[in-house]
Formats: C-alpha cells, structure tokens, sequence
C-alpha cells in the first residue's frame, strides 16, 4: 500500500457526491430503509441500544455494495439491506460487531471516569445537554478522552467489514489491515475528516442562521434542513467506498439479494 497524499481525502468526498448522484432517489430511499430498520430496533427494551452498535459491520455492507453496483451501472434497491446478512461472512461480521461494542463502552467508560457518567447520559437521551450541564460538568474533557480512546478503534474498523467479505479475511487479520491501512494515509483521512466537519456541521449552521434571519420561521429551517442532512448523510456514506477502492482495488460486486 502506497502513502496517499492529502488531497486524496477530498477526491473521496467528490467520488462520494458523484456516486450520489448517479442515483439519487435509489441511494435515498435505501438510507431512509435503513434508518426505519434502525429505529424499529431502538424500541426494544435493553437490547434496543445495543443492537444497532452490533449490527454496524452488518449494515455498512449495504451501502458499500450500493456503491459497487452504482459504479457497474446496476440499479439498486432497499433489499440490499439484507447483503450483510446473506454475506458467507456473516458470522466474520458479527464478531467485529462484539469488538465493536466493546470498543464504544470502553470509550464510553474512559469518559465517565472524567465526568462521573454526563456524556453518557446526555448521549442516551438520559439527561439534557444544555449549557448549564456543560458548565457544571467535566463533560467537555470527557468527550475529547472518549475521542481519544474509540479512534483507534475507528482505523481498525474501517474497512474490516468490506475485508472480511470481499477478502474473506478473519476478523483479527481485518482489523489488522484496516488499522495500518488507515494509519498509512493518515493524511488523507485528515483532510476527509476536516471536509465532513466542514460540510456536515458547519454547512448545515450556517444554512440554518441564514433561514433564521431571512424568514425567522422554525417550520422553514426544518424544511430546508432536514432534506439537506439526509443527502450529506447518503454522500457522506457513498465517500466511505472510495476511500477503500483507493487503497484495496474495486471488490467482485456479489449478486444482490433475491427479492
């Protein structure tokens, strides 16, 4: 594996827009799929915030798979949710499903020990994040702890779903080849990072304080907004495939799942 140089990381951001929109509605439709799955998993009891953690390795299948059709010319559809779970790695990827929630309670744990469980909490739902929660709490030193803590485990899961199934590779060797392949082009994921920041946090303030000041209407940023986080999201999932075919080759694309 070649050091990309950083220009690379924005290059994936375009190939994910340019994938986007070769099929829009197709891609849409599939994330809205997805994101149903995932909050009709959240309402059970216990399980319910543990499940879509789990099932992380088995989803992000879809959308890489999505990717590989689109850039054959394939149309795609909602059934590919189903690609992770038809995949003779299946079991591969709920293993690093396992490894995966252990790594987010092992970040999450690092960052109560700072401030005795906030971050937790405001992440669950179980208490507000507001200013005076900040003000009064560690929470701010906690978040950069758990960032801290989870980002190795986010280079070494990067790419060790899409290795497992399209190398047929153990979990352990993914892992290993994800994290080194990440931490080879460190420099390229910088600026992929510092992009993603920059189109989905801060695009979305400015767009929402121009809304506010123009018509001052919460009705109206809501319209305006909630379709434009849906398509940065979708983009922002498409730019996760090329930043694998830049350093692994483009996969044999599997049949799609029957319907």
């Amino acid at each position: 594996m070649e050091k990309l140089p950083a220009m690379t990381g924005w290059i994936w951001v375009k190939e994910g827009f340019a994938l986007f929109r070769k099929q829009p509605a197709e891609m849409s439709k599939l994330f809205l799929a997805y994101t149903f799955l995932m909050f009709a998993l959240g309402i059970i009891p216990v399980l319910g915030q543990l499940l879509p953690l789990l099932l992380v390795p088995v989803f992000s299948m879809t959308f890489m798979q999505a990717c590989a059709q689109i850039e054959q010319g394939k149309r795609i559809h909602p059934n590919l949710l189903l690609t992770g779970f038809r995949s003779p790695a299946l079991r591969t990827l709920l293993t690093l499903g396992v490894l995966y929630l252990l790594a987010a309670i092992v970040a999450v744990t690092a960052s109560a020990l700072i401030d005795g469980g906030v971050f937790w909490r405001a992440m669950s739902g179980q208490t507000a994040l507001n200013a005076k929660t900040a003000r009064e709490s560690n929470i701010a030193t906690a978040m950069l702890v758990a960032s801290a803590v989870y980002t190795p485990a986010v280079m070494a899961f990067w790419y060790a779903a899409p290795l497992a199934v399209w190398h047929n590779m153990s979990a352990g060797k993914a892992i290993f080849y994800s994290f080194f392949a990440v931490r080879k082009a460190g420099k390229a994921f910088l600026l992929y990072g510092l992009a993603w920041a920059a189109l989905g946090v801060i695009l979305p303030a400015v767009v929402s304080t121009l809304i506010a000041l123009l018509f001052n209407k919460p009705a109206v940023t809501l319209i305006v907004l909630l379709p434009l986080s849906i398509v940065l999201t979708v983009v922002m999932y498409c730019s996760f495939y090329p930043t694998y075919t830049y350093i692994f080759g483009r996969p044999s694309v599997l049949p799609p799942p029957e319907q």
